[in-house]
């Protein structure tokens, strides 16, 4: 199969996996990218990759075929029916490596995504591509974000030794592997990510976590996991019940002004932001995972606990060290100002940013 194009550029957001509570599942795509070019070469004789690299990374990264994006990229393209494709790839990078921010998932979605581009027309396979990178990946939770974006639940789905798929009456047959379900998330919802100076791996973390855990800590996590997705469009929990006050007022009032009608959902924002606020609050509480963690991130476990005393839902992003802390609102001074000193030491920065909604994004040509 021949490239449809010469030239592919990719869009992948950042990611948050687990959100507290949703250890392995959840994963939220964030508003801050990086953004790859792959040009392929002219020159038949050219067999290699050439990699260019700015911005996070560019001193550490290989720039051969070692590369994550590269690899990843060759892998995709044989199983999209392509051949070898000589390229040039130039990476700007923004994503911070082994903070806990899907660096791994972005390069990941970023090589299959090219791959897919060059090998058809029209709009990305999105589900293929998440089977490939989940497989790739090991697990799902940073991947399904950066594909679809917004916030997504994952799953493995076993089947019988044999079984390929089981049968869904008056449905398609649910295969084997990695599934993800895609849930709004409200605007209004912000994150703030506070990256530290100093990196954790995802194996070193996954290495301090029990064999075996308390069934109460299991019911504990699954009641607040259960929670996430109202906790993230905590807006449509209110529809109802602000349309039936909605109905009822205007039967009382049919002659209410529309400025009065603006005034009265301005003054219900309040009420909706602390609802959500504390589900959000709720609904990131974690017995699982980070207390088992804490102590390979005692800097950034203790900026979780100082948020979580003012009521603000903090986690640890991912397998860390990144702290992400979600609003309803727009609260920057108050968050900053809870981790004035943090930041005043140099060894912390944060980036206020809404959520991602396109997940990975390509232009050809």
């Amino acid at each position: 199969m021949n490239p449809v194009t010469r030239r592919v550029h990719v869009r992948v957001p950042a990611t948050s996996a687990n959100l507290g509570s949703g250890f392995d599942t959840v994963g939220l795509a964030l508003d801050y990218h990086d953004e790859l070019t792959f040009t392929l070469s002219d020159d038949p004789a050219d067999t290699d990759a050439h990699v260019n690299i700015e911005g996070e990374g560019a001193q550490t990264l290989p720039r051969d075929e070692t590369h994550l994006v590269v690899s990843t990229f060759r892998r995709a393209c044989r199983t999209f029916g392509l051949g070898r494709l000589d390229f040039t790839l130039e990476a700007h990078n923004r994503i911070p490596q082994a903070r806990g921010m899907g660096s791994s998932a972005e390069a990941i979605v970023a090589g299959i995504a090219a791959a897919a581009a060059f090998a058809q027309e029209g709009e990305l396979n999105r589900s293929a591509i998440f089977d490939l990178a989940a497989t790739i990946e090991g697990h799902p939770d940073n991947v399904a974000p950066a594909v679809f974006g917004g916030l997504t639940v994952s799953w493995d789905f076993s089947t019988a030794e044999g079984v390929g798929s089981v049968p869904i009456p008056g449905g398609e047959p649910l295969h084997g592997g990695f599934h993800t379900v895609n849930y709004p998330v409200d605007p209004a919802i912000t994150a703030a990510v506070f990256v530290p100076d100093y990196e954790l791996s995802t194996e070193k973390a996954r290495q301090a976590l029990p064999a075996t855990l308390p069934y109460r800590d299991a019911v504990y996590n699954v009641s607040r996991v259960g929670l996430l997705p109202a906790a993230m469009n905590a807006g449509a929990l209110a529809s109802t019940t602000t349309a039936s006050d909605t109905a009822s007022s205007d039967t009382a009032s049919s002659d209410t002004a529309d400025g009065d009608a603006a005034v009265s959902v301005s003054a219900a924002s309040p009420a909706l932001a602390a609802t959500a606020n504390t589900l959000l609050y709720t609904a990131t509480q974690d017995k699982l995972h980070q207390p088992y963690r804490a102590a390979l991130m005692e800097p950034s476990w203790n900026l979780i606990e100082r948020f979580r005393s003012h009521g603000y839902a903090a986690a640890v992003s991912g397998a860390g060290p990144c702290v992400l802390v979600l609003h309803y609102g727009d609260a920057r001074e108050a968050i900053d100002a809870i981790a004035a000193e943090d930041l005043a030491s140099g060894h912390w920065r944060v980036l206020h940013l809404p959520i991602d909604t396109a997940g990975v994004t390509v232009e050809r040509g």
